[in-house]
């Protein structure tokens, strides 16, 4: 489950208005915020936004006790030097390129990839294999339909939102 300090993805309209209620007015780093979560609304969904990825865009089986692995204080930041542990690396990276919190693969098969959010199992996607397109949504925008989308910290820092 996410934690309590994640931010949900909600809706434009929301954003501004729940920004304006805090802030009052507008200046230019509000504007470059709101620009900046408009553009990320619009950016067509892939599956490495979900669930970590390899460069084709396939996914990565979790490496055995790899919560264990970066659990450990060492192995929470970023390093390239963990000769003998490339594949933890590997994993560790595709995952901080994720962009929602809590989604699992629910079915990885020979044309389909479905994902589901392990907080809510009613929340879930498919993505065709050959394309690595979601078959029924094409942006993020289409994804504030569901009331519970938490985003990473990597979507927040390409947003503009400092946590």
């Amino acid at each position: 489950m996410p934690t309590e300090a994640s931010h949900k993805l909600i809706p434009m309209t929301d954003f501004v208005i729940e920004y304006y209620s805090n802030e009052g007015y507008a200046d230019l780093q509000t504007l470059r915020l709101m620009k900046n979560y408009a553009n990320f609304l619009r950016r067509s969904l892939t599956l490495g936004m979900f669930v970590p990825v390899d460069p084709k865009g396939n996914v990565l089986k979790e490496p055995k006790n790899y919560t264990s692995w970066k659990s450990l204080d060492h192995n929470a930041v970023k390093r390239n030097d963990a000769a003998g542990f490339e594949e933890y690396l590997e994993y560790q990276n595709a995952e901080r390129n994720c962009l929602f919190e809590g989604f699992v693969i629910a079915y990885n098969g020979y044309s389909v990839v479905r994902i589901e959010a392990s907080y809510n199992p009613e929340i879930e996607l498919s993505f065709n294999k050959n394309d690595l397109i979601p078959t029924t949504f094409s942006d993020i925008e289409a994804l504030t339909a569901f009331d519970d989308i938490y985003l990473t910290v990597n979507a927040l820092k390409s947003i503009g939102i400092k946590r």
